[in-house]
């Protein structure tokens, strides 16, 4: 298996992590609003929703044009949500550089095709 491979791997659970933690601390927001917690709840759903079509497009990216061209659109729109909301809220650089590490680097990853896995005959080899 390919380092791209594997790291587009790591790079996709990460963000359904990521995406799963934000939903979590959804709870500790005493102080909003419920709608503002309905959509920080969506954000994290949104992250790793994310996460999942890059896992998916690793598996099967190959073999499925249209999945394929999701994810890229997925991935740009999230990567440019990721850079504006860090900005608007006042992220951290830490905060920053991780958000944009892992969508930037799910975006990259999705453009190059030696990050997916091999197509499989009908034989399932």
């Amino acid at each position: 298996m390919r380092i791209a491979n594997r790291l587009y791997a790591f790079i996709g659970w990460a963000i359904v992590a990521l995406g799963g933690l934000h939903m979590l601390t959804t709870i500790r927001l005493s102080a909003s609003t419920p709608a503002f917690r309905v959509w920080f709840f969506g954000a994290g759903l949104a992250m790793a929703l994310g996460g999942a079509l890059n896992l998916l497009h690793r598996a099967y990216g190959r073999s499925a044009p249209g999945l394929r061209v999701v994810c890229w659109i997925a991935n740009i729109l999230l990567t440019l949500l990721g850079a504006v909301a860090g900005a608007l809220t006042g992220a951290s650089i830490a905060e920053y550089i991780l958000i944009m590490s892992l969508l930037g680097g799910a975006l990259i990853l999705s453009l190059n095709r030696s990050s997916l896995n091999a197509p499989q005959d009908s034989a399932g080899t």
